[in-house]
């Protein structure tokens, strides 16, 4: 038993009729990560969210979650929370009253449950007495997060859990959950906003048709992907032209910049042939004032990856 590990999955499958959705998932995920899963509609996401949660029971394979093997019965694992689908909450109840509830429901005592404090911590406190019915869907997600919090778990599994948030509440919860890593909890989310991810996440699993065709480190996705393209704007355009025609591995993608401005250039590339360019440009003395990927690494490997499998079906 490996006790770093929150979760670890071997030939994981999981039916519904003929229709497979899970097909030999392998995933190992450490404490103390925070870790996304990537995929399009249908690739299995909610499904193994499903798993982790125990919501459901994986047909074939193993599956341990936090050093435990889990059974063949519907039953949340200990130490382990979050939501599917969106949190359940009771519309006609404050915040307040929907996580004593919640307690109650777990077992636990409202106040050592300190239904203040996970208010507080998502940002809730201002409004904890308002009934939930009229709160908007990024105050709902907060309160979904709060009620998770309650049981303090060692696994978080979320689903969507920036949906419907304004940058200051996605930056609150981005906060919440980078605090709860440092402290050893597992965060595994799903989402398909990849700033999301990217800003999150030290490791990512991708699936399509309910396989994994990628989990690592986003610095490998970024490094196994082939190209990008990237804006490049610099102190000198057309010295920084030539230099970019005349460096293997690069092209120049015309029209692409012109939205950015005249002086913008747009040039595909994989990372060490852009690396070499970047080290010509800084010996000819062109200041490099931006280089920035068009679609990030992330973005860019998921639509590769995918449309791989599904060409492969």
């Amino acid at each position: 038993m490996d006790t770093l590990l929150a979760i670890r999955a071997s030939g994981t499958t999981k039916c519904f009729g003929d229709v497979v959705a899970l097909d030999g998932v392998d995933l190992t995920v450490e404490r103390g990560k925070i870790h996304g899963l990537v995929g399009p509609n249908g690739a299995g996401k909610t499904t193994l969210l499903g798993l982790l949660l125990g919501l459901a029971v994986a047909d074939g394979g193993s599956l341990e979650i936090l050093g435990t093997p889990v059974g063949r019965a519907l039953a949340a694992p200990d130490g382990v929370a979050g939501f599917v689908d969106g949190p359940g909450l009771y519309p006609s109840l404050t915040a307040r009253q929907n996580l004593a509830a919640l307690a109650a429901l777990r077992g636990l005592d409202a106040r050592a449950a300190g239904i203040d404090d996970v208010l507080d911590q998502v940002g809730l406190t201002d409004v904890a007495d308002d009934p939930a019915r009229g709160f908007s869907l990024g105050m709902r997600q907060r309160l979904g997060l709060a009620a998770a919090l309650l049981t303090k778990p060692r696994l978080l599994v979320l689903d969507e859990p920036a949906n419907g948030l304004d940058p200051a509440g996605k930056n609150h919860v981005h906060g919440v959950l980078t605090r709860l890593a440092a402290d050893g909890t597992c965060v595994v989310l799903s989402s398909h906003r990849m700033e999301d991810l990217e800003a999150l996440c030290s490791e990512v699993t991708i699936l399509a048709t309910g396989r994994v065709v990628f989990s690592g480190p986003l610095s490998k996705l970024a490094a196994e992907n082939r190209e990008l393209d990237y804006r490049l704007l610099t102190s000198d355009p057309q010295t920084a032209r030539q230099l970019a025609d005349g460096t293997a591995g690069i092209r120049v993608v015309d029209g692409a910049g012109a939205r950015y401005g005249a002086e913008t250039l747009v040039v595909r590339a994989p990372v060490p042939a852009l690396d070499e360019l970047v080290a010509r440009l800084v010996g000819a003395g062109i200041a490099l004032r931006e280089l920035a990927p068009m679609v990030s690494p992330l973005e860019a490997a998921f639509l590769a990856l995918t449309e791989q499998q599904e060409a492969g079906r």
